[in-house]
């Protein structure tokens, strides 16, 4: 029989806590940071490992963002020295967090402070920042969200000469709060001040920013030489006349994201982009006609990622001519969805062409592509990782034909086991499945073991794999198309540099 002190020997080897710090810290390392919090009640070894810098790298303060919420301001500056200090890179911060005390705090104490997101866009009125006297020099990027109503000069006029080491800005805009048929539209903050005190900018978000237009990109122009990466999505104002100078001056650029901009084709026409370097392209909801993008596209470049869902212009002669022109040689990434004058044959040549280097494709929205389709050029995307198929039912666009899901998750088990994210935009009465159905989800499941996210429209079919999910203890692959949806953009080259909220 075992004696007691043997038992209690056996006991205490198996503890968590005898584990050594490093390995403990790295299992922390997994924990959001409000479970942290409720870890430090535990006991004082997990409060001591919970309050370790180490584990503080990286810190979200904004609570809509599924952050923390600071209630006291004195306890927040005494935690920057001790909790945060040198090991904090990057921190974002609400607008009531938006102190002198606390810049000055961040500037004195956390010496590699990288990343600093600043979120006016919920401010009716700015703290006073006439003691302001000292910011973080060190950053390489800075993200500034706006307000509606709140002009930033005299707090922008107080960090400018703290700037010059950024290579990345974000400037948010407030597209998603404001009504563009306003009649005023207010320059809340002067990008030209900015761009003067950036001399090393890589990387330039635009997002949403209604008073944004060619004047502004005529100026980052003239002296953003190192420019690899611009975003103006949502900018309606960018017709693309400042293109041509644009492309002259930063003929590093090979990132350009044009999404619902007011782009014309005289713009795009003047360009030169047979010197460019411009290899990522999105004109994704504009309004360039065939012939703008036929003269475009047979002058630009090679393309790896090429954004056009929603772009009429994008026509079946605007695709054969870039396959025949081998311009697609070297594409990773491609969203086709809701080209309305692009048929299935055409996307079909292309995949057999260059399926098989192909990362990521979204082709949904067309009414005449069927199962078939699919299993046809499935077989030609074998490192496939975002896929993204289907077309809801609608009044403008009827399907008159069922949709047999089974054989496409056959299919992508079989030929796509590199695939992370896959979503399948049929509504419930377009898909056709039964009993057996189950062995089929097994197989994507079982085989496709990168599998993170699996995108369907509710229902009871959408039910019936969540629980073939769960019942493997993947509860979280499983989701709808009604608070999901799946993109490409992650294979953007810059696509860290550009991410925010």
């Amino acid at each position: 029989m075992e004696t007691q002190p043997s038992i209690k020997k056996r006991i205490s080897k198996r503890d968590f806590n005898t584990l050594p710090e490093k390995v403990l810290l790295s299992i922390f390392s997994y924990l959001p940071h409000v479970e942290l919090l409720r870890c430090a009640r535990v006991c004082r070894l997990w409060r001591s490992l919970s309050q370790n810098s180490r584990l503080w790298k990286t810190v979200f303060l904004r609570p809509e963002y599924h952050g923390l919420h600071v209630k006291n301001l004195d306890q927040f500056l005494q935690l920057i020295g001790h909790r945060f200090s040198s090991s904090l890179q990057y921190i974002e911060l609400p607008m009531e967090l938006i102190t002198a005390d606390v810049l000055h705090e961040l500037a004195n104490k956390c010496p590699n402070l990288k990343y600093l997101t600043l979120d006016f866009s919920t401010a009716m009125q700015l703290h006073d920042f006439y003691d302001l006297n000292i910011f973080p020099c060190n950053l390489k990027m800075l993200c500034i969200c706006l307000s509606e109503v709140i002009f930033l000069e005299g707090f922008m006029r107080r960090i400018y000469t703290y700037l010059s080491s950024l290579e990345i800005l974000q400037i948010i805009g407030t597209i998603e709060k404001s009504n563009e048929a306003e009649e005023e539209v207010y320059e809340t903050i002067n990008i030209s001040k900015i761009k003067a005190q950036t001399p090393n900018l890589r990387v330039i978000n635009l997002y949403g920013i209604f008073f944004v237009d060619d004047n502004h990109i005529e100026i980052i122009a003239s002296g953003c030489i190192h420019l690899e990466c611009l975003a103006l999505n949502f900018c309606t104002r960018v017709k693309g006349s400042s293109f041509k100078t644009l492309l002259q001056r930063c003929r590093k650029i090979q990132c350009l994201l044009l999404q619902n901009t007011g782009i014309e084709d005289h713009g795009m026409l003047a360009a030169d982009w047979g010197s460019s370097a411009v290899n990522e392209l999105d004109i994704s909801s504009t309004d360039l006609s065939e012939n703008c993008l036929l003269n475009v596209f047979e002058r630009m470049p090679n393309l790896t990622y090429l954004a056009v869902p929603n772009c009429d212009g994008f026509t079946d002669k605007v695709l054969e001519l870039l396959i025949d022109l081998d311009k697609l040689t070297n594409i990773r990434a491609i969203d086709l969805s809701n080209t309305v004058n692009l048929n299935h044959e055409v996307v079909f040549t292309l995949l057999k062409r260059h399926g098989r280097q192909l990362r990521g494709l979204s082709y949904a929205g067309n009414s005449k592509v069927t199962e078939q389709f699919w299993i046809n050029t499935i077989k030609h995307m074998k490192n496939i990782r975002i896929l993204v198929m289907g077309t809801p039912h609608g009044w403008f666009k009827k399907i008159n034909t069922r949709i047999h899901i089974d054989q496409i998750l056959e299919a992508c088990a079989q030929e796509c086991q590199r695939l992370e994210r896959l979503e399948i935009q049929w509504d419930e009465e377009t898909l056709r499945w039964n009993e057996n159905s189950s062995k089929f989800i097994d197989h994507i499941r079982i085989r496709c073991v990168r599998l993170q996210s699996l995108v369907l429209a509710d229902g009871e079919y959408y039910e019936l794999v969540r629980s073939n999910f769960e019942r493997a203890d993947r509860q979280r692959v499983v989701r709808t198309t009604t608070s999901d949806q799946t993109s490409i953009v992650g294979l953007l080259n810059y696509y860290n540099d550009l991410r925010f909220n």
